[in-house]
């Protein structure tokens, strides 16, 4: 399997070149977990994979409750559905809390400071209230809970979003705020580790794949033997490849036949095409991939052309308009420019914008 064989496959199951989904709940669940700290490209990464999409409705569904926001799996921000935040937590959290636990220390943060801002915080937030970081922030020093350095709040917050006290709550004009788990996703499902296990894996691979155990690890943040795991309750339900020695797992679906025509697609830097894999070699060409990656919160936006990354790009909002300016790697076809045209549309109709393209 080429690597444009292996871009193919993955834009399919990702539900990116064939939009499958109406509502975002119904993505995020797919997906399992949606890497979510640069907030408007989430709601575009979720908006990419659903039909007749707009930033309007991401931003209902996330008042709502429908998809929240925490601190889940690796030490940033993801959307998961309410069904799921209580298991993913309970098994990755604990991995987080090993990875925070130096500068935890550090900033003064030993179990009884965390345990008691997180009854300070459930107290606060308790009968549906819905606070700001500031106003958290301003209720903890009430309560004799140091919060600077500034570091030391964002530690505070994220202690309580992986032991299940909070998570996001609806946005308050363009703050946002946090609520309590319990009010927020009072039916989550409770499962035990093996079984977690197994749930995250059978989840992954399908949506995915290919994919190795590697990266399964990476994504979860799990470790290898626990990754491994996972894989080995599910694999009877998935296909493996063997290439240059590494074996891929995928599910047993086939993708449409590729048209002549080229497609693009733009995905902010996070979308889960991006940051669903350990090896990233597969989506970029003569070691582009791995290079753009490494350049992290530096990188902007990233254009693919039939999967393969071919440039970056970045957006200035306006009143009425949106204008885009790309980056290319290299010379576009005639075919390809216009491809690139039609994706730049499909993020203005998703804005509700006229879009500029440069």
């Amino acid at each position: 399997m080429p690597n444009l064989e292996i871009a193919h496959r993955r834009l399919f199951n990702q539900r990116i070149s064939q939009a499958a989904f109406e509502k975002p709940e119904e993505v995020v669940s797919w997906l399992v977990a949606s890497q979510a700290q640069d907030y408007a490209g989430a709601k575009w990464a979720l908006g990419l994979r659903m039909l007749n999409a707009s930033d309007e409705v991401l931003d209902q569904a996330f008042a709502e409750g429908a998809i929240l926001r925490a601190h889940v799996m690796r030490p940033t921000w993801h959307f998961v559905t309410p069904a799921d935040i209580g298991w993913l937590l309970a098994l990755t959290g604990p991995r987080v809390h090993t990875t925070n636990l130096s500068m935890s220390r550090k900033l003064g943060l030993d179990e009884a400071v965390l345990q008691r801002s997180n009854a300070v915080l459930a107290k606060a937030l308790q009968g549906g209230k819905q606070l700001t970081r500031d106003e958290l922030e301003d209720t903890l020093r009430t309560d004799g809970i140091p919060t600077d350095p500034s570091l030391r709040l964002i530690y505070l917050l994220m202690y309580a979003e992986l032991e299940g006290v909070i998570c996001s709550g609806a946005r308050r004009d363009k703050q946002f705020t946090y609520a309590l788990i319990d009010e927020r996703a009072p039916n989550a499902r409770i499962l035990g580790r093996e079984e977690s296990l197994a749930e995250l894996a059978g989840r992954y691979f399908p949506s995915r794949g290919p994919a190795t155990v590697q990266d399964f690890a990476k994504w979860s943040g799990l470790t290898l033997a626990d990754a491994r795991r996972g894989l080995e309750a599910v694999k009877s339900r998935l296909r493996e490849e063997v290439i240059d020695g590494q074996s891929y797992w995928l599910p047993d679906s086939t993708p449409p036949a590729k048209g002549e025509a080229p497609v693009a697609h733009l995905l902010s830097i996070y979308d889960e095409y991006i940051s669903s894999y350990k090896d990233r070699s597969a989506i970029g060409t003569a070691g582009i991939g791995a290079s753009l990656m490494a350049m992290g919160n530096d990188l902007t936006y990233i254009i693919l052309m039939d999967g393969l990354i071919v440039g970056t790009w970045k957006r200035t909002l306006g009143k009425a308009a949106v204008e885009i300016r790309t980056k290319l790697f290299r010379h576009l076809t005639d075919a390809e420019t216009q491809a690139l045209a039609l994706a730049a549309r499909g993020y203005g109709e998703f804005l509700g914008l006229q879009v500029g393209l440069s």
